[in-house]
């Protein structure tokens, strides 16, 4: 029974691999065998390509391919498509990108899962890049402040048919007010309180943001270029367990 909490907690973890090439990935691979989901991000996809999937599911491990998709609407559903077959776990897709775009994302996916016979993906909706502030919202003609313009999408993509949305700790609360538990949270922006807080803004820590109802925590260069890696995985597990248990 223990083994099987901590497994399902280590699920909760997803490991950024915010590398370069394939042999950088291989080492972060390697290095944490406790983890089980694994993010393929722009970079490292545009790099290497789909070998990438085969790469991380060869050590056993899920992938979440976070390539935040945004295009006309049968672009985007050719690309979920593609995703479908390649059998990823997760996969993102920008909600600003309308209404017509993520339903028709949503629709290419059940099709292809069935006719292909593959694991149907958790589509995932951006909202707002944990990058950006109030201020550079503005600047690109938002008129909603970070909070309400993760609100306003978050309920347009969960409209749109999709059942997760990927937004900064800082908007946990209010989500999980407006949508309920039903949808999935997943929540970039985590930093251990031992970690530096780098290129992201509106950061939290992993047992703030499990409480505040995240279901998916993205951790990346704190895990990933710690001194040994296993050792700092271990210890955000040992900190999500007890957030966990005091919830």
């Amino acid at each position: 029974m223990m083994a099987e909490i901590k497994t399902e907690i280590a699920r909760k973890i997803i490991i950024a691999l915010d590398v370069k090439s394939r042999e950088e990935a291989r080492r972060v691979l390697e290095s944490l065998p406790g983890a089980r989901i694994f993010k393929v991000g722009l970079e490292l996809y545009t790099a290497e390509g789909p070998a990438m999937i085969d790469l991380v599911k060869s050590f056993g491990k899920e992938v979440f391919l976070d390539l935040k998709l945004h295009d006309i609407p049968n672009t985007v559903a050719g690309a979920v498509k593609s995703a479908v077959r390649h059998s990823v776990s997760m996969l993102t897709l920008h909600t600003s990108g309308g209404r017509e775009m993520m339903k028709k994302a949503v629709e290419a996916a059940r099709e292809t899962a069935e006719k292909e016979k593959r694991p149907l993906p958790l589509l995932l909706g951006v909202t707002v890049l944990t990058s950006l502030k109030d201020s550079d919202l503005e600047e690109i003609g938002f008129n909603h402040d970070s909070k309400n313009q993760v609100l306003r999408l978050a309920k347009l993509a969960v409209d749109s048919g999709l059942q997760a949305i990927v937004c900064s700790p800082q908007e946990l609360e209010p989500l999980r007010a407006e949508l309920g538990r039903e949808v999935k949270i997943i929540t970039p922006g985590i930093r251990p309180a031992w970690a530096e807080a780098q290129d992201q803004k509106r950061i939290m820590t992993p047992g703030e943001a499990i409480k505040k109802g995240a279901d998916f925590l993205v951790i990346g260069r704190p895990i990933t270029q710690a001194p040994v890696p296993g050792e700092a995985f271990s210890r955000v597990l040992e900190e999500l367990q007890t957030a966990v248990e005091s919830a």
